[in-house]
Order: C-alpha cells, then sequence, then structure tokens
C-alpha cells in the first residue's frame, strides 16, 4: 500500500501516529473488540473519541478501512487531520469534480489509501460497489450510525442500504459507532446490519463537566439578556438555533457583546461556511451562531458554552449539540433557552418530514394532472405545487412528498441548466398511486416516532429534578444519581421560603393530597398527570362549573378548600410548583402531577418550606386590612365592565382571527369573547395583570396573551 507501513501493535500505532501513550476510558475496550476480529456496535458520548477506535486498528491491518459518514464537512475534516500525520485517506462525496473522482477511485483500486471515507448514498452505484468487491476491506465502519433507524435524531434512508451492501460485499467485519443511542436505535442498527455476535459497549453518557441548565424565557428580549450574561461568563461556545432567520437575528443582536462571532446555515454559500467553520475551529472566532447543520465531527476543544435559542426536535439532537461543549475535560456550560412557543417551529418542522398519505397522494396526482402527456415532464416549484394544492400546505411537506415519490420510483427530479426551477418528470403517468410501492404503515410509524420525540424533549424542558441524571434516564443508563452542580441540582432555596405549620401546613397538604387523587400511579412508583392545574384548583374549591368532569366530583377532595379564592388558590399552587412539589408536564395542555418530594410532604415524611406571600392566613389577614376589599375591587371591575373601548375590541378581535388561523383553531380557543371584552375595557399592560382576567387559561397565558398585552400597549400610546 504505497509507502505506508502497518503497525501490527497498536500502542505503537497510537503513539507514532497520533501522539497517545494510551487510550481512554471506553476507547480501549472497542478498540480492543475491533482488533479481535468481533463485529462491534459502540455507543460513545460526543467528544469521547469515537474516530480514534476504527482509525487506530485501520493501520494495524492490512487493507482498507471504508468509513461511512453523512457530513462533507466532517469527511473533509476528518481526511485533513488524517493526511497531516502521513496516513493515505481520502474522500468519495458529490463534493468531488471529475478529475479528482477519478485520481481517487484509482488510487482506491490500486491500494494506495488506507482509509476513505463515504457518503452513503454513493453505494446506490453499482459501478462503486464492484469496484469495493475487488478490495481487501479490512473493516466497514459506520459512523454516526444512529442515522440508520427511525428513532434516532437524524434518520437517513440512504443508511438502509447498507444492510444489503454487506450482504453483497461479503460480510466484512463491521463496526456501528454514534453518541446518541436510546434501546430502540440500538435494535435497528443491529437488526439493519445482520451484526454477526456483536459486542455492544456502551460508555456512559454522563458528562461530569458540563452543567446543564433550562432558563424559562418570557420573550426573545430575555433570551438575547441570558445570551449577553453567557458570553460575558464563558467567553467561547456555540449558540444554536432551528432556523436561517433566527440564526441571523442573534447574530446581528450579539455584535455589541464582545468578541468575535461568525455565523452559520444551509443557506450560506459553501465559501461563507467554510470561512465561519474555519474561523471558529482555529479560534479567530469565539463564538457561531448556527443551525444543526453546523458541529458534526467539529474538533475544538475548548469550546465553553453551547445554547441553544430554541428548543431542538429531541433529546438526542440536544444531547449530542450540547455534547460539543468542553472536550477537553474542562467545566462548561450547556443550557436551554425555553419559551413554550418555539415548540410550533418543531410542529412545523415534523408537520414538513412527515406529510400524511394523502397529501402523497395529492403531490403525485398534481404531477400527473401538470405534467407533458408525451414527455412527462414539467416545470413547477415546490412552492408553486404547495400553493396549488392549498393556502394551507407546508411546502416543506411537498419537498418531503416528493422525496418519498422519488424513492418509490414514481418520478425523478433534475437541475435545469440557468434555472432555479427543477425539472420534474412522471415517470409513468397513467399509473395510479394505489399501484406505488408507497408503505403507508411505515409513513405512519415514522410520523407516531417523531412526535414521540417532540414530547420527549417536551418533558425535559419542564422536568423538575435533575437534567443530567434526566437525560441519562432517558437513554436507559441504569443506577444514574443526581450530577450535583446542574441547575436544579445548585438551586437555592428562595429567599423567602419558610417552614409552613400549622393551618397553613393543613392547606398544602390537602392541596397535595387533591393533585395525588386527580394522578394516577404506575406500577414502578411514578406519578403521571391527568388534569390540568385549573381543574385540580376548581376541584379543590368545590367548583359547580359545568366543565368539571364528573370523576373530580366524585373525589374525596372535591371542595375540601373551597374556602380558598381564586387567587389564593393560584397564589398557593404557584408556590408548591416553585418548592418542586408538583410538576407540569408541558405541551399545549400541560398536566399537573405530585413528585416524589411532594408526596412526602403530603405524607409528613418531610417538612413543607414554601414562599408564604399571597396564600398563607398570615397574607390573608395582611390583605383584609387593604384599602380596598376584595368585594370592593370587584365591583370597580364591574363598573370599569360598562365602560368597553369598541375601537380597541376590534383591534383585538382582528388579532385573535389572525392567531386562529396561525394556530389553525376556532377563535374561541384563543380567547373567549367575555376575556376579549374584559381585555377591552381594564386595558391591562403587563401579562400579570392580564392573567386575571377571568375566562384566560394557562395555555393563552404561554402562547398568545402577550400579543395581546403588546396590541393594547401600542393602543394607549396613541
Amino acid at each position: 500500500m504505497g509507502s505506508f507501513r502497518t503497525i501490527a501493535n497498536a500502542d505503537e500505532a497510537l503513539h507514532q501516529y497520533f501522539g497517545f501513550e494510551s487510550l481512554r476510558a471506553g476507547q480501549d475496550e472497542i478498540v480492543e473488540n475491533i482488533l479481535a476480529g468481533r463485529d462491534t456496535l459502540a455507543i460513545m458520548p460526543t467528544g469521547g473519541g469515537k474516530s480514534l477506535c476504527y482509525q487506530l486498528p485501520a493501520l494495524c491491518r492490512e487493507g482498507v478501512t471504508i468509513v461511512v459518514s453523512p457530513l462533507i464537512a466532517l469527511m473533509k475534516d476528518q481526511v485533513d487531520a488524517l493526511a497531516a500525520k502521513g496516513i493515505p485517506a481520502a474522500a468519495i462525496n458529490s463534493s468531488l469534480g471529475a478529475d479528482e473522482y477519478r485520481q481517487v477511485m484509482q488510487d482506491f483500486r490500486n491500494g494506495e489509501l488506507k482509509i476513505v471515507y463515504v457518503a452513503p448514498e454513493r453505494f446506490g452505484n453499482e459501478g462503486f460497489m464492484r469496484t469495493l468487491q475487488g478490495l481487501n476491506i479490512s473493516l466497514l465502519a459506520i459512523d454516526e450510525a444512529h442515522c440508520l433507524s427511525q428513532w434516532g435524531h437524524d434518520f437517513r434512508p440512504d443508511y438502509l442500504r447498507l444492510g444489503r451492501v454487506r450482504q453483497e460485499l461479503g460480510y466484512p467485519q463491521t463496526a456501528a459507532l454514534t453518541a446518541t443511542a436510546t434501546e430502540n436505535v440500538r435494535r435497528d442498527i443491529l437488526q439493519t446490519l445482520q451484526l454477526k455476535d456483536p459486542a455492544v459497549t456502551i460508555s456512559g453518557f454522563g458528562r461530569d463537566n458540563l452543567d446543564f441548565a433550562i432558563t424559562h424565557c418570557e420573550n426573545r428580549q430575555a433570551k438575547f439578556e441570558r445570551i449577553r450574561k453567557v458570553m460575558e461568563k464563558w467567553k467561547k461556545g456555540i449558540i444554536y438555533c432551528s432556523t436561517r432567520k433566527n440564526v441571523m437575528t442573534v447574530f446581528e443582536e450579539i455584535q455589541g457583546y464582545g468578541g468575535t462571532a461568525v455565523a452559520y446555515h444551509a443557506g450560506m454559500t459553501d465559501e461563507e461556511r467554510e470561512f465561519s467553520q474555519n474561523a471558529f475551529i482555529s479560534g479567530r472566532a469565539d463564538v457561531v451562531v448556527a443551525t444543526n447543520a453546523f458541529g458534526m465531527g467539529i474538533d475544538r476543544a475548548d469550546v465553553r458554552f453551547v445554547l441553544h435559542f430554541e428548543i431542538p426536535g429531541s433529546v438526542e439532537a440536544y444531547y449530542q449539540e450540547a455534547g460539543r461543549a468542553g472536550r477537553d475535560g474542562e467545566m462548561s456550560a450547556c443550557e436551554l433557552l425555553f419559551n413554550h412557543a418555539d415548540l410550533k417551529t418543531q410542529e412545523f418542522f415534523y408537520e414538513g418530514s412527515n406529510p400524511s398519505v394523502q397529501l402523497i397522494r395529492s403531490v403525485y396526482n398534481l404531477l400527473r394532472s401538470r405534467c407533458n402527456a408525451d414527455t412527462g415532464e414539467l416545470h413547477l416549484t415546490v412552492d408553486a405545487m404547495a400553493a396549488e394544492l392549498g393556502r394551507d400546505v407546508n411546502p416543506m411537506g411537498v419537498s418531503t412528498a416528493l422525496s418519498a415519490l422519488i424513492h418509490a420510483g414514481a418520478i425523478t427530479r433534475s437541475d435545469v441548466a440557468g434555472s432555479n426551477t427543477r425539472l420534474t418528470r412522471v415517470l409513468n403517468p397513467g399509473a395510479s398511486f394505489a399501484t406505488l410501492p408507497i408503505d403507508e404503515a411505515a409513513i405512519e410509524e415514522k410520523a407516531r416516532r417523531d412526535h414521540a420525540k417532540i414530547e420527549a424533549i417536551t418533558r425535559y424542558a419542564y422536568s423538575p429534578g435533575c437534567r443530567q441524571r434526566w437525560i441519562l434516564d432517558y437513554f436507559g443508563e441504569e443506577g444514574a444519581c443526581d450530577c450535583g452542580h446542574c441547575d436544579v441540582c445548585n438551586a437555592e432555596e428562595p429567599a423567602d421560603a419558610e417552614e409552613v405549620t400549622g393551618d397553613d401546613l393543613t392547606i398544602v397538604r390537602k392541596a397535595l393530597a387533591g393533585v395525588a387523587r386527580a394522578s394516577k400511579r404506575t406500577a414502578d412508583g411514578q406519578w403521571h398527570g391527568v388534569y390540568g392545574r385549573s381543574k385540580i384548583m376548581d376541584m379543590l374549591r368545590g367548583s359547580k362549573n359545568a366543565n368539571m368532569h364528573r370523576y373530580l366530583t366524585s373525589l374525596s377532595t372535591y371542595g375540601i378548600l373551597s374556602e380558598l379564592t381564586d387567587s389564593r388558590m393560584k397564589a398557593l399552587f404557584r408556590a408548591m410548583q416553585d418548592a418542586g412539589l408538583v410538576q407540569s408536564s408541558g405541551g399545549d395542555m400541560p398536566l399537573l402531577t405530585l413528585t416524589a418530594k411532594g408526596e412526602d410532604v403530603m405524607r409528613e415524611k418531610a417538612p413543607a418550606r414554601l414562599a408564604r406571600k399571597r396564600w398563607s392566613s398570615a397574607a390573608l389577614k395582611a390583605k383584609k386590612k387593604d384599602a380596598f376589599s376584595v368585594r370592593g375591587q370587584q365591583i370597580i371591575n364591574n363598573m370599569m365592565l360598562g365602560r368597553l373601548d369598541k375601537e380597541l375590541y376590534n383591534h383585538l378581535a382582528e388579532l385573535r382571527r389572525d392567531l386562529a388561523a396561525e394556530f389553525r383553531m376556532p377563535v374561541y380557543r384563543i380567547m373567549n369573547t367575555e376575556a376579549l371584552k374584559a381585555l377591552a375595557t381594564i386595558k391591562p399592560t403587563t401579562i400579570e395583570a392580564a392573567s386575571r382576567i377571568k375566562g384566560i387559561g394557562p395555555w393563552t397565558r404561554q402562547t398568545t396573551l402577550r400579543a395581546f398585552v403588546e396590541l393594547i400597549r401600542d393602543y394607549e400610546n396613541v
């Protein structure tokens, strides 16, 4: 193999080519299994050194190691690093020009390459497969192996071909490696690749040097303020955004925060992306603001923070991206800036990635009806297709539907020189949709799995316990303990918290009992919510609301806190949640349930320490001394309700219609008319004041109320 000398001794090769005296914990077992000739599945956290696990064995054997990798940028970084060490390596992907491709393939056939990185779609080329069948393949390494599974956060259909590729190549020894894989993902990898007696190595997912945190932000300005503080403290890091637009918004905002920043997203030119990536890796830029297109395989050890400007689409994606911090072992911060409304973006991506069978059928029928009768061809953009199918059709969903039709062999799509419009050709316009090999069950299963990922990351955002322990439990790591240094583990008790005794303790225990009765408990002792906060509070007060569920009225706790006013009850529940006695499940309709700590307080196994403002007996006595009694305030409110500002009401009603269209729900679900009239009468200019209006529930407060309040502010300032 040219002038390269194979070194049979792994320790010698490790020292000579990589400069290390020994492998890290976790790496040693994986390398040992590969050198012993065993198929291997290796799960190792980001920054654990997965690439070395297949690069080192490649140097100790005759033949070539083929590495399947999903990203061109990742391949380039790896090949450049190997070349700098004197190791003959190359990449085969779509970035190569014709001459470059011919030269790499010639070196490949002549046995002059030791490690070759290959894009997964390349295995669909028959000529390339014939070349492989004539080579001595010492190892097939599949990087980012979670791409094999629809449960994985970055599923790539081209990866599914790899099981057949192994068969056609005579089942060469294979190592599959990834940073994040739940039990479902691991099962899919093993099943698809048909690994023989595989050695499965799972290195601990825990990263002791990472401080995880979730900061709930009311608005974008609060996020910017938090970014500023993090940058001031940690200096060097990555800020992930869900959309290209937000990348540029955040990038422009942080220009005055100090340090040098660059931006990175798929809409930039190749030259612009390469500049940003090189500037960050080399240290010339302190911060990069990027979409998730940035980061896989990025080799910078001193990333001190990773911020997520919005919630990502899955726990797997979040942990992999957050894990790019602190690869040098130094303490680093990983923080999610969370606002419930941000979930709309992930729902949009979900809809775009999971078109219904009906949408795929509609796209196909549109193409059949519009294509040239003789050639089957038509020039129609994705946006134009979406517009013809209906105003509410997601163009991203149309694009995914086209991909499904391509995989089904129904159409082809190709670029047209000098045009931004791609040429679509229907291969058999006479064939009905029913004759196409579309796996409807698989489509539905993928949609279910993808939505389960969004639900899981939402539960994480609302989780009250140790951040890292929650993540480790999610990945199935047994015996996970609290990390001791995340924002929850380090949380200080509120300054105004004090031990609750006497009548107030009885109130707390009654409220907790009501939450428990309205929840369900599984066989493993875990509490799960069934009802929302408002329903449970109404039950405790003995509400005779027509919407009150019959089951709740039958509970022994129905009406046991009837003496509490609505505001006092809300204050109590806020205090209990702040103290970690109850928790919300998140979602559009959050469900409330008991925590283990809350159960201990309820059963008198632990003291209750809560902030006693507004809900306690002492607060009630102080309130009675106020100049206005509760009844007096009600009278004033009723008087105010007689002076409706009709012009403002019309503006608010128009906003309600716009929001209803945006959320795709009836206007009354956004806000009922009585509450809208109250807004136009009282004209509250703060969220807190508006929240006290009857009929404005938790979902409205979390998602749309701010828009109404801001409209009122603008109206009042005219």
